[in-house]
């Protein structure tokens, strides 16, 4: 990653080229107030990047606040509601009630649209800098923009150990049954499979998205079927990806990672403990740190015997840029997006977080982004981005591989399957009056 002096030099010099980007009055002094979430190589991206926009406008300041990402949307709100915040890291749209979703609750990008405190972007120039597809599907409510979103993250696959794959003379898996076979070859050598950060809990049941994924490659269709009955928990289909789950957690992740905290998963991964490791591609940069050396791969999570169910990408759109509709600093807010958009300043972006790109232009320059690329084509938005629980639902209506032993309580997949389908059904009978 480039240091932060040398990141804030390059970018003053693509901001001094930006046409118009001197239109404020200099006399009028202005605090650009930006919330963000902790990411630290975006956190130090937009530290060199407030510089150099605060170099090419001296009558604005920047003042940025970082908070944790799992309280961002809470903070947003409280800060639109106290009228001290003016440009906004917002997530990309998703969870959206959809008219089958009797009595849900709406997301809060949603409320805050519906409640006017974000401001229209539809009519801005460098809207046109982003792929139209990423702006409908991340960034816009009722045919009008409220956001740009920024990048895509890829959370369905597994990153492999080139050296010990090699050593072992094992070829990379394409379908289910070839990932068991390859999980067997290491464990008899006595070397882990997989590993994942357990101790989270979320790491277990992310990383076998791409396992869910495969069996229903239509995210989308399969939430409405949860709720429509056209798809039930326990169903034939739904205890084939059940039993996967359980090999998965039981067989395939290393003894004692129920006890590794997140964190420490990529660089365990990266010292050669284990084979694989399931993961989202935000991943990589960590991995890389600890061991620069070390050679990886990353690959579809194969959760299908039929190859071509494999072949492709689920994940979700992050972070994005919204502006508080009753900013004092509308001009400035507008101005700060549209320097950020420049396309030089947009591939710094990705290039600093790994983030797949949303502008057409950009491209994969990481080690990361050459890994996906050969299947991005075939990306596809994940379950979790669709998925909003019926009002009443139980604990156990969700498809998380995480639910079994030793990560929780469940070592029957077919009573795990009829367990999820009552505690959803319970929801759903909950919100039709049943």
């Amino acid at each position: 990653m480039i240091k932060l002096r040398q990141l804030a030099v390059v970018l003053l010099a693509v901001l001094a080229l930006v046409p118009g980007i001197q239109v404020m009055a200099q006399d009028e002094a202005i605090t650009l107030r930006v919330l963000v979430h902790q990411n630290p190589p975006m956190v130090e991206f937009m530290e060199a990047f407030n510089a150099a926009f605060e170099e090419a406008n001296p009558n604005i300041t920047v003042d940025m606040s970082v908070v944790n990402a799992n309280d961002l949307g809470t903070v947003t709100q409280t800060r639109l509601s106290a009228r001290d915040i003016d440009v906004i890291d917002i997530f990309g749209f998703s969870n959206s009630v959809q008219p089958y979703m009797s009595g849900a609750t709406p997301p809060n990008w949603q409320v805050m649209i519906e409640s006017g405190l974000l401001l229209d972007l539809t009519d801005q120039p460098f809207v046109e800098n982003y792929d139209p597809v990423t702006i409908r599907d991340a960034g816009m409510y009722q045919d009008r923009v409220y956001a740009i979103n920024l990048g895509r993250v890829i959370y369905s696959g597994i990153y492999y150990n080139m050296d010990l794959f090699a050593e072992f003379g094992v070829e990379i898996p394409r379908t289910w049954d070839e990932l068991v076979a390859v999980c067997d070859v290491f464990n008899q050598e006595g070397i882990g499979c997989m590993t994942a950060g357990g101790a989270d809990g979320w790491p277990i049941f992310v990383g076998a998205y791409g396992l869910l994924g495969s069996l229903f490659p239509d995210q989308e269709a399969y939430v409405e079927g949860l709720w429509t009955g056209e798809i039930a928990f326990n169903d034939e289909q739904s205890l084939v990806m059940w039993e996967r789950m359980q090999v998965y957690a039981r067989d395939m992740m290393e003894r004692g990672a129920s006890g590794i905290p997140g964190d420490a998963a990529p660089g365990r991964f990266a010292s050669g403990a284990v084979a694989m490791f399931p993961g989202g591609s935000w991943y990589a940069s960590a991995i890389q740190a600890s061991e620069p050396e070390f050679e990886w791969g990353y690959i579809p999570f194969p959760g299908s015997n039929v190859p071509e169910d494999n072949a492709g990408w689920f994940g979700k759109y992050d972070q994005g840029w919204a502006i508080a509709a009753d900013s004092p600093n509308i001009e400035a807010s507008l101005l700060y997006l549209e320097a950020f958009s420049e396309p030089d300043n947009y591939q710094a972006f990705v290039d600093a977080v790994g983030f797949v790109p949303t502008q057409p232009t950009a491209t994969l320059n990481t080690r990361i982004g050459q890994e996906i690329a050969p299947y991005l084509d075939n990306f596809r938005v994940g379950y979790e981005q669709y998925w909003v629980a019926p009002t009443g639902a139980g604990q156990w209506a969700q498809p998380f591989a995480s639910f079994f032993r030793p990560f929780n309580e469940w070592d029957d997949p077919a009573a795990l399957a009829d367990r999820a389908q009552s505690d959803l059904q319970s929801g759903l009978d909950e919100v039709s009056g049943s």
